[in-house]
Order: structure tokens, then sequence, then C-alpha cells
């Protein structure tokens, strides 16, 4: 559980450096913008490893990981049903388009309910962790957003349905692709599990 907690700290500590412009401004001023930039990545990145390490070494050792409730089997259709739109608000986050512009922050909206769908289906305490940390940082993110000065957005075309459609097909293969390959190959956990009997 170490690592992993370790990892939800680092991650988020560096993180939570840009909720505060008066910090991140302070950190610019003192390293310059590159070393900033570049300090932020790197220690993101550990945090990431660290996460990803530790839960996956959690999930080897069930003694260490205590199952706190078992959820019911229509929590994964909940889940699967929440993971569609998690993943056109992430494709979203990176493609201008109208529903970017509705939801706002689609990156915080996508953590959310990416996490939200995980804690459906997953009772463990690493889990709960896991995903409850992302889940209530989510949430604080998007409130500390609005305290923020504002930053003019640039004028553009508007985007048009063209946009949103390729939001929506890009979202949903994203979605088909994490649910037949993505998560097995990346996470350790089959989703859908395929065999070919002669």
């Amino acid at each position: 559980m170490l690592p992993l907690v370790l990892g939800l700290f680092l991650f988020f500590a560096v993180h939570l450096v840009p909720t505060s412009p008066s910090l991140r401004d302070g950190l610019v001023e003192r390293f310059g913008d590159r070393a900033y930039k570049i300090g932020f990545s790197v220690l993101s990145l550990i945090g990431f490893v660290l996460i990803v390490a530790g839960y996956h070494k959690l999930q080897l050792m069930p003694g260490k990981n205590p199952v706190l409730w078992d959820p019911p089997s229509w929590t994964r259709h909940i889940a699967f049903l929440l993971m569609v739109p998690a993943m056109i608000f992430l494709v979203a986050a990176f493609v201008p388009s109208r529903i970017r512009t509705a939801l706002k922050h689609p990156m915080l909206a996508a953590i959310k309910t990416w996490a939200l769908a995980h804690l459906l289906v997953n009772g463990d305490l690493g889990a709960l962790v896991l995903f409850g940390s992302f889940l209530a940082f989510a949430v604080y993110d998007r409130i500390s957003v609005k305290r923020r000065p504002a930053t003019p957005a640039p004028s553009l075309v508007p985007p048009g349905p063209f946009n949103d459609a390729l939001v929506v097909i890009g979202g949903l293969a994203l979605f088909a692709l994490m649910l037949v390959w993505g998560h097995g190959a990346l996470i350790g956990v089959p989703i859908v599990s395929f065999s070919f009997a002669p």
C-alpha cells in the first residue's frame, strides 16, 4: 500500500501547485518557466509510475488489500455505461468542439466519471484509495478553477458539428480499444476475453 500512497501523494501534490496561482507564479519566477514545466512533468511521471506499480502489486497480494464490500453484478453494467461518456470527455479535452465548450473542463469531467465507474465495481481498499483520491481531487480542482483568474480564450472559428462527431467517434473508438485490448494490456485486468475453440 505504501508505494500507492506515496505515488498518490506526489502526483496530487504536484497537481495542486497550479490550483494556487501565487505558488505557481512564485516557482516560475524563481526557477524559470522551462524548469518548472520539466520539474512538473518529471515529478508527475514518477508519481504516476508509483501509483501504477503500487496498485498492481496490491492486486497480487490480496492479504494486504482487504475487500471492504462485494459489488453486486449489476454495477458492472453501470460502470460500462459510465465509461462511454468518460472516453468521449477525454477526447473532448484535446479536440476543439461544442462538447468541450459545454463541459468547460472535459478532462476533469472524464476523471470524475472514470473514478466513479471504477468505485462502483471495485470493493477492495486499494481501489477505494486510488479511485476515491482521483474523484476527490477532480472535484476539488473543479471548484478551485472557479476561483482562479479567467484565462482569455483565443479568438478562433467556433467548431461545428464535424468536430462534435469527431469527438464522439474518437471516444467510442477509445472505449472499444480499452474494452477489447487496452484494459488487459495496460492494467493487467482483461474485460473481454476471447477464446477460439478448434
